[in-house]
């Protein structure tokens, strides 16, 4: 039986986002599906020292020691030089059109390794039209060996009850092509209008929460760095929007989050967001502070709106499946193991 391994090094963090959570649930799922024809191995750093030695040294090695059939590299650092056939996972690339929001060293080990991983991948999978067209584009990487193959929620429902509200909500890391302090910006305009909302942003702050606070003014903002699934799941059911104004995603997880929760969404007209709401979201410009507090407005002081948003999200998010993301994905293997 072929051994297709997969590097899940990034499913161990405890607080995994984004790529750690896309490892985790996709192994769990394929797991479940429990395949016949192949063995799955979900792999781990297993020695000190960068992930660049790792990716690149030690798992090539690993690799040969298990005589696998296959390598998924989940989070695009595929081994560039490896003993049997690869896929490559791309999310989005963020770090080709925001190179301030990634350290010296990190972008360089981005820009450096993923375009190489992507060409020299056997089947590129990437979480999105938007993703495939840009990889494509970018990269010069064949559409032929490109498959379009998206992931689904992941958080957990949970009985925590919401706080108090009413409260407009953004979730995600504070960076620049998040573009928070635009959105603290419009939400300034919103309350000097009176709109009664405070604004929760719940996520890291990676460098721009001074400047969303100053933004602010004297608008009630709430920076609640990291929070637990829990409170995030309580913190999507009770708030009277999800505001996204992202400059750059690769497929917008959170949002396709918010939707399951039938919490309606204001979200930027800006690369992948479109695509991942469809009908299930108002949109603004994401540069234009003045057509954002306008979406968030229709959206906030109009039920019946936020009850047609709600009932749409939730349609749209029920198609998404990790069993369907699973499937597809052991198809994508046993397509180069023919």
């Amino acid at each position: 039986m072929p051994i297709v391994a997969i590097d899940a090094s990034d499913a161990a963090d405890p607080r995994a986002r984004g790529w750690g959570r896309y490892a985790r649930e996709l192994v769990a799922a394929m797991r479940r599906l429990d395949p016949p024809d192949l063995e799955l191995r979900a792999l781990q750093q297993d020695s000190r020292g960068p992930e660049l030695a790792w990716e690149q040294v030690h798992l090539p090695r690993r690799l040969r020691r298990l005589g696998a059939a296959l390598v998924h590299a989940p989070n695009c650092f595929l081994p560039l030089r490896r003993p049997c056939p690869g896929v490559v996972t791309i999310h989005d690339l963020a770090f080709e059109d925001h190179p301030e929001d990634f350290a010296r060293l990190t972008g360089w080990k981005y820009r450096t390794f993923a375009p190489r991983a992507a060409r020299s991948a056997e089947r590129v999978i990437c979480v999105s039209e938007h993703t495939r067209e840009d990889v494509c584009r970018r990269w010069g990487v064949p559409e032929e060996r490109t498959r379009v193959i998206l992931p689904a929620p992941t958080l957990p429902r949970t009985d925590a009850e919401p706080p108090e509200g009413p409260y407009l909500l953004y979730v995600g890391d504070l960076r620049r092509k998040k573009n928070v302090v635009r959105l603290a910006h419009a939400f300034r305009r919103l309350h000097e209008e009176g709109l009664p909302h405070r604004l929760v942003l719940a996520g890291i702050d990676a460098g721009e929460g001074a400047n969303v606070i100053a933004a602010a003014g004297r608008a009630p903002v709430e920076l609640t760095g990291w929070v637990t699934d829990a409170e995030l799941d309580a913190l999507m059911r009770g708030a009277d929007a999800l505001v996204h104004p992202s400059l750059h995603e690769g497929f917008g997880l959170v949002l396709v989050e918010a939707m399951a929760r039938g919490c309606p969404v204001v979200a930027a007209h800006a690369t992948v967001l479109p695509e991942t709401c469809g009908d299930a979201a108002v949109y603004f410009d994401p540069l234009d502070t003045a057509d954002m507090a306008r979406a968030i407005r229709s959206v906030v002081e109009d039920a019946a709106l936020r009850a047609t948003l709600a009932e749409r999200g939730r349609e749209r998010a029920g198609r998404l499946s990790w069993k369907r993301t699973a499937r597809e994905t052991l198809d994508v293997y046993r397509e180069l193991l023919a």
